[in-house]
């Protein structure tokens, strides 16, 4: 596989396209990776930044859009998405922690962006919620050193 044949910098794109709407794994680059001797510490700080910077890529493309889109396009009165974003921002900022999730993390993402969550909050929950996700994945690998 082409990824695996660069490296720690394939696993850092491979984990980069993984975090973006591009349906990729890069479990499988971490996992062969690991495997074929490479440092698992290292793989998890390249995988985590890689997954990180596509998540916060997907924070960035959300903070383009724009609410009244929702209101014009989807027919949602203007107090429900006001009312919506109150009940969202209490924990919302937090909630970007769960990006790692296969499916709906790219959603997260975006959303916290589209809702103007708060970017720092958004960039470290999502970044611990990533290392994480590589330190399990490590240690389901077997190299929990």
């Amino acid at each position: 596989m082409f990824f695996i044949s660069l490296g720690y910098f394939g696993l850092f794109i491979a984990a980069f396209l993984a975090a973006t709407i591009v349906p990729f794994s890069s479990e499988i680059v971490f996992s062969a990776l690991i495997f074929s001797d490479f440092n698992p510490w290292i793989c998890v700080f390249c995988a985590t930044l890689g997954n990180w910077l596509g998540g916060l890529t997907c924070f960035w493309i959300g903070h383009l859009g724009n609410l009244d889109w929702i209101e014009k396009w989807f027919k949602i009165s203007h107090e429900k998405i006001i009312r919506f974003e109150q009940k969202f921002h209490k924990y919302g900022d937090w909630f970007a922690f769960f990006s790692f999730l296969p499916g709906i993390g790219d959603i997260i993402a975006v959303a916290s962006g589209f809702l103007r969550c708060n970017f720092w909050i958004v960039a470290f929950s999502m970044l611990f919620g990533k290392f994480v996700r590589y330190i399990i994945w490590m240690y389901l690998n077997g190299f929990f050193l």
